[in-house]
Formats: C-alpha cells, sequence, structure tokens
C-alpha cells in the first residue's frame, strides 16, 4: 500500500462549519446520516446527466424539506426512494480504474439487488462521514480503495438488508431468520408473504440501527467475484459521461493561465494591451507567478493569452539544469547523511567478506502525469458562497482550500466532482483548484481555468528524479550473503504534508518496495538521503515502488547473471518464506513458457516480482531490439495474486493499462531542465504507446481468500524493471538509467 500515502492524510483538514446528523456504527470509520431530499435527475452512470451535489448533499446533510420524499436513509452509501429507486453512493472517484462499479458490487452483493437495479453516484464532500479507514480522509489514492472499502461497504449493504428483512418480519410478524432478500424483493420461506424494498422502506426507515450485522460468507457471493459490467461504461461510450473540463453552466466565460516558465519565478510586469484587443477576450487576472486571461470560449482567452508582453522575474533557479540536479544527488549519495530504512545481521561485514561482489548505480528522472484530461476547473464566487466544479481526488481538501482562500466557512462552498479523464496522482493536488478560486474571486461571472497541454507539462508536480547506488556481496552459491541499497533523492511526503517532513524523518515512500523486498536476505541494509530538488514533487502513479522495484528487480537480475543462473530459478530460490510471491512467479513462468523455447538473435524475454499495495504480481515480457536500437513490444503475461477479487475483468483491465502506462514512461518519458525551464511541453516530446505499439496483455488471477489487495498501481511498478530485463536479454546491454529508448539508441 503506500504506508507512506496514508501518512500523509493523517491530518484531512478539518470540517468547521459542517453540520452533519449522524450515528457511529459498526467501527471502520463507517457512519450514519439521516436526511430527505429528490434525486431528481439521471445518474451519470446510465447515460445521463450529471446529477447535482447539491441534491445528494441534501440527503446526508439534511436537505430541503419543501419537496423531500420520505425515504429511507440507513447510511451515507444507500438510499431507496418509495418508489423503489435504490441509489448508491460510492466515496471514492471514478478515473478510469472502475472503482464505482467495485464498490457498488461490494454494497449491492449485501444489499441483495443487481447493478442493473441501483443508480450509481459520488458521494459529495463530507469528510466525517465518507472518509476511508486507511487513508483517513476522503481520498482516493495509493491503490486502497477496495482495501479500505471492503468491509465498511459491505456493512453498509447488510445493514440496510438488515432493515428492511426486519421491517418485512415484523410487518408478517414472522421470525426473520425465515426472510431472505433477493433481487430487492424479501420473502418469507414459510408462507405466501413477500414485499418489495419500495413497500418496506416507510416501515424499515423506523427501525432502531442494528448494533451489529451479519457478512455473507464470500462462498456465498453472487456478485462479488464476476466480470460485472462497468457502471459507467455505457456514457463514456455514448459521450454523455460529464468530465471536469465538459462542465457548463449559465452565464461562464473560458480562462487560460501562463504561469512563470522558471521554477520558483514571478510575475512581473505585464502588457495587456494586444491581449486585450483579441476578439471575446473579457478580463486579465494577474496572481504572483501566474496571469489568466478570461474569454467568451478558450481560443479567444488562448490568443489572449500568447498576446501578453510579460516580464518574468527569474528568480534563483534560472540556471538549473538536468545535469546540476544529477549532480547534486549523486554528491548528496556519497556525503550525505543517511536516514536508515532498515538494517538485517551484518550487511557491511558479510558485503566484505563475500566471494563476489556486484555493485551499480541506477538513475531514474523526474515524470510528469501528463494526463489525458488536462487541469482545469470550474468556479463561481458569489456574495457569501462560492461553488466549484472539478475532478479531483481529494474532494474535502480542495473544498477547504477554496475555504481558506475566501474566508468563507466550509459549508459555503459547494464542490461537484466529475468523473476525471486520469489522474494517476495529478488530482491528489488542490493546487490548480486553488488557483482557479484566486482568478474566479476577481470577476462576477463564473470561470472555466484551463490549462493548456504546454502548462499541463511545465507546471506539473513532478514524480521526482532519484540516483540509487546499490551492491551485493554473493556466497560461493551465488546467492545473496548482504544486500545494500543507498536511495538518494527528494521526499514527496514532505512536499505533501502540511506540516512538513522534519530533517532525519524518514520518508517510507522513498524506500517502499526497497526496504521490505520479497526474497530472504541474510544481511540487509536500506538507507535514504534526501536531496530536495528546487522542482515540485508530488505523488505519481506507483508511487515509491515505480523507483524502488525497478533498482530491485533490475539488479536480481545482475546478480543472477553474475551467479551464472536462470533469472527465474535464482528468484524463485529466495522466496522459500513467501508463497504468495512464489506462487505468483511460477505461473507467469509457466504460461509464458519460460525457458521452453531459443531466443532468436535480437529477441529477449525479461521478468520482474514484486508486492506493491498488498498485492503480488509477475510479469514476463517478450521484446525485440532492432540493430538501430528500436525496441519492439511482444507480449507480456501477467500473473497477480489480489487477495479476494471483487471483479476480474476490472483487475485484468488496470493490469492491461497500468503495464502499458508504465512501459510508456520507461520508453519515452523524462522530463529534462534547461535554464530553469521544463523541456517537454506536448505529446511529440514525452511519447506514449500507439496503439501500433500495444501488445497483447495476458493475466491470470490466483484465486485466494487473503484479504484484497490494490491493482490500481501494481502492474505500472512492474513495466520498467521487466523491460529493463528484457533488453539485457536481447542486448546483452545493462541499462541502468530510464527513459530507455534514447539510453539505448546513444548506446550508454
Amino acid at each position: 500500500m503506500g504506508a507512506s500515502l496514508a501518512a500523509a492524510f493523517r491530518k484531512p483538514p478539518k470540517s468547521a462549519g459542517l453540520s452533519v446528523t449522524r450515528r457511529a456504527m459498526l467501527g471502520g470509520g463507517l457512519t450514519i446520516a439521516f436526511g430527505l431530499s429528490p434525486l431528481g435527475r439521471k445518474v451519470w452512470a446510465q447515460g445521463g446527466e450529471q446529477p447535482s451535489l447539491r441534491a445528494i448533499e441534501g440527503q446526508v446533510e439534511g436537505g430541503d424539506t419543501g419537496d423531500a420524499f420520505q425515504g429511507f436513509a440507513p447510511g451515507g452509501f444507500v438510499r431507496i426512494a418509495p418508489d423503489g429507486r435504490i441509489t448508491l453512493l460510492i466515496p471514492n472517484i471514478e478515473m478510469g480504474q472502475g472503482i464505482h462499479t467495485a464498490e457498488a458490487m461490494l454494497i449491492a452483493e449485501e444489499l441483495e439487488v443487481g447493478l442493473d437495479q441501483v443508480e450509481v453516484l459520488p458521494a459529495p464532500p463530507n469528510e466525517e462521514l465518507y472518509k476511508q479507514p486507511l487513508l483517513q480522509s476522503q481520498t482516493t489514492g495509493g491503490s486502497t480503495s477496495i482495501r479500505a472499502t471492503w468491509t465498511p461497504l459491505r456493512q453498509a449493504g447488510a445493514m440496510a438488508r438488515t432493515l428492511l428483512i426486519g421491517a418485512a418480519a415484523a410487518r408478517w410478524n414472522v421470525d426473520a431468520a425465515g426472510c431472505i432478500a433477493a433481487r430487492g424483493v424479501v420473502t418469507h420461506a414459510g408462507g405466501n408473504h413477500s414485499a418489495t424494498y419500495a413497500e418496506l422502506v416507510e416501515d424499515a426507515a423506523k427501525l432502531p440501527l442494528p448494533t451489529d450485522v451479519v457478512l455473507k460468507d464470500p462462498s456465498k457471493f453472487t456478485l462479488v467475484g464476476t466480470a460485472a459490467a462497468r457502471v459507467e461504461g455505457p456514457s463514456k461510450t455514448d459521450g454523455t459521461a460529464v468530465f471536469g473540463i465538459d462542465v457548463k453552466v449559465e452565464g461562464m466565460k473560458i480562462a487560460t493561465v501562463v504561469a512563470c516558465p522558471i521554477f520558483g519565478g514571478t510575475l512581473g510586469a505585464v502588457d495587456e494591451t494586444a491581449a486585450r484587443a483579441v476578439p471575446g477576450v473579457r478580463d486579465v487576472v494577474k496572481l504572483e507567478r501566474a496571469v489568466a486571461v478570461t474569454g467568451d470560449h478558450y481560443w479567444a482567452a488562448r490568443q489572449g493569452v500568447d498576446a501578453l508582453d510579460i516580464k518574468w522575474g527569474e528568480g534563483q533557479n534560472a540556471g538549473l539544469t538536468t545535469d546540476l540536479i544529477f549532480q547534486d544527488l549523486k554528491k548528496a549519495s556519497e556525503t550525505g547523511k543517511p536516514v536508515l530504512a532498515r538494517t538485517e545481521g551484518d550487511p557491511a561485514g558479510a558485503f566484505a567478506s563475500a566471494a563476489k561482489k556486484v555493485e551499480a548505480v541506477y538513475q531514474l528522472p523526474f515524470l510528469a502525469h501528463a494526463t489525458m484530461e488536462p487541469v482545469n476547473c470550474l468556479v463561481h464566487v458569489r456574495e457569501g458562497e462560492c461553488e466549484i466544479w472539478c475532478g479531483t481526488q481529494v474532494p474535502t481538501a480542495a473544498q477547504a482550500l477554496a475555504a481558506k482562500i475566501l474566508n468563507l466557512p466550509i459549508d459555503k462552498v459547494t464542490l461537484h466532482n466529475q468523473v476525471i479523464g486520469g489522474g494517476f496522482g495529478r488530482r491528489l493536488e488542490a493546487d490548480y483548484v486553488g488557483q482557479a478560486v484566486e482568478i474566479a474571486k476577481n470577476l462576477s461571472y463564473p470561470v472555466k481555468v484551463i490549462w493548456s497541454r504546454e502548462e499541463d507539462f511545465q507546471h506539473d508536480l513532478y514524480r521526482p528524479a532519484y540516483y540509487d547506488r546499490v551492491a551485493a556481496g554473493l556466497g560461493e552459491d551465488g546467492k545473496p550473503v548482504a544486500w545494500i541499497d543507498h536511495v538518494t533523492g527528494g521526499s514527496v511526503l514532505g512536499s505533501y504534508l502540511p506540516t512538513g517532513l522534519p530533517d532525519g524523518t524518514l520518508d517510507s515512500d522513498a524506500v517502499e518496495g526497497a526496504a521490505e523486498p520479497p526474497y530472504a536476505f541474510p544481511n540487509l541494509l536500506v538507507d535514504w538521503v534526501r536531496k530536495d530538488p528546487p522542482v515540485p514533487v508530488s505523488w505519481w502513479r506507483g508511487v515509491g515502488p515505480t523507483h524502488n522495484i525497478f533498482v530491485v528487480e533490475s539488479f536480481m537480475d545482475e546478480l543472477a547473471t553474475a551467479a551464472g543462473q536462470d533469472p527465474v530459478a535464482y528468484r524463485m530460490s529466495l522466496l522459500g518464506n513467501n508463497p504468495r510471491a512464489a506462487g505468483v512467479l511460477k505461473l507467469a513462468a509457466d504460461k509464458a513458457g519460460w525457458g521452453t523455447t531459443t531466443a532468436a538473435p535480437g529477441e529477449g524475454r525479461g521478468i520482474a516480482l514484486h508486492m506493491s499495495f498488498g498485492s503480488y504480481i509477475a510479469v514476463v515480457l517478450d521484446i525485440s531490439v532492432g540493430t538501430d536500437g528500436a525496441i519492439v513490444l511482444k507480449r507480456a503475461v501477467a500473473a497477480v495474486d489480489c487477495g479476494h477479487v471483487v471483479n476480474p475483468g476490472i483487475v485484468t483491465a488496470q493490469v492491461e493499462g497500468g503495464l502499458l502506462f508504465g512501459l510508456s514512461a520507461a520508453l519515452y518519458n523524462g522530463i529534462t531542465i534547461d535554464a530553469g525551464r521544463v523541456q517537454q511541453t506536448t505529446f511529440d516530446d514525452y511519447g506514449q504507446l500507439r496503439m501500433n505499439e500495444s501488445i497483447p496483455v495476458e493475466v491470470h488471477i490466483v484465486p485466494s481468500t487473503e484479504d484484497p489487495g490494490g491493482m490500481g498501481e501494481t502492474a505500472t511498478v512492474s513495466a520498467a524493471p521487466v523491460l529493463g530485463n528484457a533488453i539485457f536479454a536481447a542486448t546483452g546491454k545493462r541499462l541502468r538509467s530510464l527513459p530507455f529508448v534514447p539510453a539505448l539508441t546513444s548506446g550508454s
């Protein structure tokens, strides 16, 4: 999981001024709220208009009593109207990972209804009601959603089912134990009694809340574990899904921004004359480090921004380059004071006396999120209140930031969270919401701020660059007797936490995947030297493991080569106490036909194994490399043990998508800096895999009764090491820096 990401959210923004009627229930952060308000719109997940979150908030917080229905609302997640309409409110935001489907399945399984019988809506911002246990906030990130909601959402459905059955039993004067529910109907096994949920809601709403509920045995699941169709699939197919960039409100204008291109620079003098002469331009708004132009449409705003004559205050980073950053990382690695992450045995002594020593240096670049939907946020500031439409992974944090900027009570800020067109950690930051609020507070009309693609690349918050020195001592049998990993890089946690991270404190994200390898090393040392760059950093899909597993799994291949052993057999020999890791390694190798064929010249096959976010995964990748260094991906085979599986179709999709996302980064992606400026501006110079480069990905899921693991980021972590190992198998070249394409073609 990311224990590191969890730590970042242990002190969520306070929801001062928010009045919610609630009762604690069943522990685990699940709470109960009663409120009455109509839901007068179609659900987006079934191909309709995005619902007003004001209506949903009304249900949660008490709402409008004028036309409220006397429905059944036994918690923050289930609403059943007298007309039989069943609404499920999902605490995590949908950004392509299928979470609205998977979490709806957890509720529906215990409620004994089908997905075809329910409406699925995003929950409104409410830290107390929708705070999830792992991150301790209403946050979508760290591949924690299913792990955090596996029990609470099932409890929510079971509680509603228990009350409905109790109402039926009381009406018929029978024992509740003799009643069963199925497809939204309660029947009595010993007689002819039956009633729909709609017929029972009034009676059920009057019953006291149960102090405990019985969850279904997983062996009795009828929905969970099936490849149920995605609830948002139809709306994304027919174009009716409402992303943040799609939202329109009456009277709104469009704004775009240009920020100082140099890190830490400020806005100087601005000549607005030419911009204001552009047809359709409305206003120019100056901020500390940026300037925005509003217009009747995006093209007017963009032309207006381009027409500004701006003088920037360059600041102290005007001479910053990528080379200087890595020189600083190298120096810090060699001379800085490390923070201990883990030590076992006597690694220094074992290394000194080892029969063979292997050492290497690995470098990883800054990475941008490169979401398909660029940053955007629509804000309308009115007297004493504010309304926001955006896609965010942290709705309560974004709401709290807006309230702080405007000096408003938090209940005067309404945030409508939309479907997100790619998050990858970028929407864990609320900076773009704050910027849009700063712009909107100067205007009398609603304004939708849309960053250009260039702005999105050059003013991202990047995955840190890293410099790792790793060493191992091998015994006479070729197995490691010592493993030493010196990690050096900036602190994401230190950047993210409101209080920062005190010097000398370990950032667990910086070493996640390195400090707890799946292998048994008798002597181990992992430490971290903090070297924060003058570049903004944040979470990126896969967070710490994308960096550390690349180092660990690449170096494991180096050790296998040094020992003269097969990479799969070598790993397997070190997994005696880790049966789940051994299981996925063997399954992936068997399904890929490892060792059964001889590779042709230029062809190679790589393997990578790891545990991250509570899941185990092994991936085999087949490639070929031309004489010109061109890499052709051919096939991938993945074996996954993610514990209880809610929806195998979604697991498969996440492995496929996550792996291809990671392969894009490994092949092509790296943010470089010159004269204090990011050099990449579009997908032309920050490449992504094209359709013709995509490959078949076979996904084999291990049946398991373990607690669920996360899957949104796991396969992304596998991509760089498995590709690097395949390149070595094909060419004999060990590439220790990313991205691979320039490294391979340059001969480095």
